[in-house]
């Protein structure tokens, strides 16, 4: 079986453990291979993970998974929250976290308005979400301007927390 086969059956897995406790599967990364693989569940809800949740989504998870043996040789599992700088990879992130900072990388640069300097290209900056509507996300920028792209567009994206 496909890597991109076993991980879109441990994602069928893993949503049917999750989503009737209210919890969101945000990420599940399989890594290593031969004999040895690592396997990361990252969950989610509104109200944050607790350590209960994890146990919930692992221990469901784990049971399938033993039965149904999708994962060539061992494996370890984990079940974690996805962090205060979590990636943004779904639209509905975008939309959820409106009002938040973040840290984009776009697949080619954009063009934006800027209060300083005009109109300038982006590719790589920090910002505040203030929409995201009909797929497409506009960020403020610091000191003025802001850019808005398509979310299609994003190669990488993850909240911003000021330490």
């Amino acid at each position: 079986m496909k890597r991109e086969d076993v991980i879109s059956k441990i994602t069928g897995i893993a949503e049917q453990a999750a989503t009737p406790a209210g919890i969101e599967i945000v990420e599940i990364e399989l890594k290593g291979s031969g004999r040895n693989h690592l396997l990361r569940i990252y969950i989610d809800k509104p109200e944050g993970v607790t350590h209960a949740d994890c146990e919930l989504v692992s221990r469901a998870v784990g049971a399938v998974l033993d039965a149904e043996d999708p994962i060539p040789g061992s494996y370890e599992l984990e079940v974690s929250s996805p962090g205060v700088e979590r990636k943004l990879g779904k639209w509905q992130d975008w939309q959820r976290f409106a009002g938040k900072k973040v840290k984009v990388v776009l697949k080619e640069p954009v063009k934006h308005l800027s209060a300083k300097s005009g109109t300038a290209e982006l590719k790589h900056f920090d910002g505040v979400i203030s929409r995201a509507e009909d797929r497409s996300v506009t960020v403020e920028l610091p000191g003025g301007g802001q850019v808005t792209f398509p979310v299609e567009q994003v190669d990488r994206a993850n909240l911003k927390f000021e330490w």
